[in-house]
């Protein structure tokens, strides 16, 4: 439905003040996830940390646990040394064999715990050698998120100077429309994501709906505020103002 007369330039600077405003929300969503970006790239930093303090506090649990039965192996020598001295002492053959089986029980019960300190060996290499790759993984890591957060950090400084040159140019922009028009393209953003659109080929490339053949016509005679029968937009001709 055709509402008033426009010139060429007001149309200009109308799709010239969308597309300020489109750039605008782009910058600003791109700024809104900067904190949400550093949020993450901490909390990856930090779930490492965790990883690296889980495979040492491992790691420290499996050498406490080798000690005990290190110093438990020490001390089955030692009574096996007190009871091979005893032995010299003894006087009856009853308490001779006995003593020998005590000796016997002792070396099966070391030999046991011997076995399990080897496993414990084997257990503590992996583990200090998966805490030692962790370790390096993590430095390699914390150096490419201090990469990461410094072009986040860089693009987000560029992003507010930008938005700040995006304001400036709006206000000179929308100074130079037409107050009716401004009031106009204000309503119709209301309701939408964008206000003006192109038609190109009779299409609106706001909602992509054919225009009537009518309507297209006099279209492309570019000199009536005209909008989408479909989505409201404003609309002009593609070729006339880009």
């Amino acid at each position: 439905m055709i509402m008033q007369t426009i010139t060429t330039d007001q149309m200009t600077i109308l799709v010239k003040l969308q597309s300020i405003e489109i750039e605008t929300n782009e910058i600003r969503i791109k700024l809104g996830d900067v904190a949400e970006k550093l949020k993450k790239l901490d909390a990856e930093t930090q779930s490492f940390e965790q990883d690296i303090s889980d495979a040492e506090l491992g790691l420290d649990t499996l050498r406490k646990q080798y000690r005990a039965h290190e110093s438990d192996s020490e001390l089955n020598l030692s009574r096996v040394k007190k009871s091979e001295e005893r032995l010299r002492a003894v006087k009856t053959n009853k308490e001779y064999q006995s003593i020998l089986k005590e000796i016997d029980d002792i070396k099966i019960l070391n030999s046991q715990i011997e076995d399990t300190m080897i496993e414990w060996l084997d257990e503590i290499d992996t583990a200090e050698q998966f805490a030692s790759q962790k370790k390096t993984e993590y430095d390699q890591l914390k150096d490419q998120i201090g990469d990461e957060k410094g072009t986040i950090q860089r693009e987000s400084e560029a992003g507010k100077e930008r938005l700040s040159r995006l304001e400036s140019e709006w206000k000179d922009v929308s100074g130079r429309i037409d107050p009716w028009l401004m009031k106009t393209y204000m309503t119709v953003r209301e309701n939408r994501d964008t206000a003006v659109a192109a038609v190109h080929n009779a299409v609106c490339q706001g909602c992509n709906l054919n225009i009537p053949h009518q309507m297209y016509n006099e279209l492309q005679r570019c000199d009536s505020l005209t909008f989408c029968p479909h989505c409201q937009r404003i609309i002009y001709w593609k070729d006339y103002v880009e």
